[in-house]
């Protein structure tokens, strides 16, 4: 009884607060109703056994991902007025999306239930004699390691091309030359000057 009633508190919290995400004006509002949409998260994992998921939740997610958010939206000058023109213009797009992201989910389940896969082969056996975190780990390094070493490599594939993006050559762009300054003697880069009284200093 008190595990249902967990479950739909944390469950309609997730709901609000993800729609409150969305809706509200204010962007950090929004990233702090994100923070409370991941923490009501942690406790559906929680709920369910996966204790590990909703440290993740809280220590990644929570503590560096929206905490992040949180930094670059209160650096950023936005405009309200044209964040809001913006959502108005995109949102028949956007519900679009969310249509077809709708129906992708309702065949995915649909074929889980019909397809004749057995329900062993289609999901990693749990023990209850063993902890989640060993489990998670025996599963990623064990069935799906191939897979996993695999979004290994796309990370890095990203990581490598967004380097490479940054770094690029711009015009007008002024770059450090550190050989040419460590091969500077201090007599060219001072001067010695003994003005006249009342007279400046040139330049």
């Amino acid at each position: 009884m008190i595990q249902t009633l967990a479950f739909y508190l944390f469950a309609s919290l997730v709901i609000a607060s993800g729609a409150m995400t969305i809706l509200s004006r204010n962007p950090v509002h929004s990233v702090l109703w994100l923070i409370l949409a991941f923490f009501n998260a942690a406790g559906l994992m929680l709920l369910v056994g996966a204790e590990f998921i909703a440290l993740l939740l809280v220590i990644v997610y929570v503590g560096a991902v929206a905490v992040l958010f949180l930094f670059v939206v209160m650096m950023l000058d936005i405009d309200f007025a044209a964040l809001r023109a913006g959502f108005t213009r995109y949102l028949p797009f956007g519900l679009l999306v969310a249509l077809v992201l709708l129906a992708e989910m309702i065949l995915a389940v649909g074929v889980w239930n019909l397809g004749g896969i057995e329900a062993d082969a289609r999901m990693a056996s749990i023990d209850p004699n063993i902890p989640n975190i060993e489990s998670v780990g025996r599963a990623l390094y064990g069935r799906y390691l191939l897979l996993f070493e695999g979004a290994g490599l796309i990370l890095l594939v990203a990581m490598i091309g967004a380097i490479v993006l940054t770094h690029r050559e711009r015009k007008g762009s002024k770059a450090q030359n550190v050989d040419r300054q460590n091969r500077r003697r201090p007599q060219d880069a001072t001067r010695n000057m003994r003005p006249e009284v009342g007279q400046g200093v040139e330049l």
